[in-house]
């Protein structure tokens, strides 16, 4: 296994153990069939609703609550999800949100099927690799998420630790892990060459919002300052200059 590693310090996030939940049904917020800005190369992205870490300055505090989104069947979202995939011509899917891991038996049937259809699987959380590693001896559900993913970036965002070299990671005590060959020499590029992330937005002709990928909060404000509100944000006016 190849890695970045990754340092929690003296911070208590993420060291709490998710509550196992069923795997029938999945709550979801957003899928995007393809993006270039949430891994390497174009992928499809997965945002889950619902999350128990609570980082501080998260980028996508809405997705904290336990309510909303979208509760669907899994099997029948996975099927769903991997034909959409396949016909945008992606190479694997990132599970984001949210957080992954507190709904681990129905993300890993879907990054089963992922993997199933010849795609890769990349998995945010804001768990730490060594715990949700102990955990998994234990619990089927983590082991099962955990063994269907390829890249796993780890560990809490921890904003007074802001990381300005290495892709898709928010803090230096971050992690990128190769869990399996699929991204090693990725992840072994990274550690010596560093990366720039993406920033995506689209504008819907009903002038509606979406935005994906990273950005710190400066950077954010400037750049969405006179387009209007978001779809994935709470529904405030426009800033006018």
């Amino acid at each position: 296994m190849t890695l970045l590693a990754s340092v929690l310090g003296t911070s208590l996030l993420g060291t709490v153990e998710p509550v196992a939940k069923p795997g029938t049904d999945l709550r979801w917020s957003r899928f995007l069939a393809a993006t270039a800005a949430e891994g390497p190369g174009l992928r499809s992205a997965l945002w889950v609703q619902g999350c128990s870490v609570h980082c501080p300055g998260c980028f996508n505090p809405q997705l904290w609550a336990e309510v909303g989104g979208t509760v669907e069947n899994t099997t029948q979202l996975a099927e769903r999800f991997v034909a959409d995939a396949v016909s945008a011509g992606v190479e694997g899917i990132t599970l984001l949100g949210g957080e992954p891991f507190d709904q681990a038996d129905a993300l890993g049937s879907v990054a089963e099927a992922f993997r199933a259809a010849g795609l890769t699987v990349m998995t945010f959380s804001g768990y730490p690799l060594d715990l949700l590693t102990g955990w998994s001896t234990t619990r089927p559900d983590i082991a099962r998420l955990l063994a269907a993913t390829d890249l796993l970036v780890d560990g809490p965002y921890l904003r007074d630790r802001p990381d300005a070299v290495r892709p898709w990671l928010g803090s230096t005590n971050q992690g990128i892990r190769a869990l399996t060959p699929a991204y090693a020499d990725e992840v072994a590029r990274i550690e010596l060459e560093g990366g720039l992330d993406r920033l995506e937005i689209r504008i819907r002709p009903d002038g509606q919002i979406d935005v994906n990928g990273w950005a710190d909060d400066a950077a954010l404000e400037e750049l969405l300052h006179d387009l209007g509100p978001r779809q994935d944000r709470p529904r405030t006016k426009a800033r006018l200059a």
